[in-house]
């Protein structure tokens, strides 16, 4: 079965500024000198549930107290951070997927998120013209909780 994390994504103020920080930090490490880098997170917990979040799970970022996009994981393993502590690293496809935008309250660290649980892709909900509308508006109406 099919599992995802759910993390909060700290001084995101959009998809779009996410993504901008993401490219940004490729073009670092492309020039830095890695030929194909990938983009990763470190955190201390380790999940323990490997592979069920490696069998095709994401892990969905909360901007701005909403669940609005999620990414691909292609990894997870163990690494240090830049003072030597010891860490978990997540290891993401360098591929940012816009979902139906669910509100969430903040919390620390990361939380599983079942399958069942997760949002769809904005792209598979095309018909209702959510993906199509703006992000502050999409935004403004999940709040609201109409959509």
């Amino acid at each position: 079965m099919r599992l995802h994390l759910v993390k909060l994504c700290v001084g995101c103020d959009s998809i779009e500024d996410l993504a901008s920080w993401q490219a940004e930090r490729l073009k670092q490490r492309r020039k830095a000198g890695e030929k194909r880098p990938h983009l990763f997170h470190r955190t201390f917990q380790t999940p323990k549930r490997r592979d069920e979040l490696l069998a095709g799970g994401s892990l969905y970022w909360v901007i701005k107290g909403l669940i609005q996009v999620r990414q691909p994981l292609l990894d997870i393993r163990e690494g240090s951070k830049e003072d030597g502590t010891p860490c978990c690293v997540l290891i993401f496809k360098n591929e940012l997927v816009a979902v139906r935008p669910v509100p969430r309250r903040a919390f620390q660290g990361w939380r599983y998120l079942s399958d069942d649980e997760a949002p769809e892709d904005l792209g598979r909900l095309s018909a209702t013209g959510i993906d199509a509308m703006p992000a502050k508006l999409r935004k403004n109406l999940a709040e609201l909780g109409l959509i």
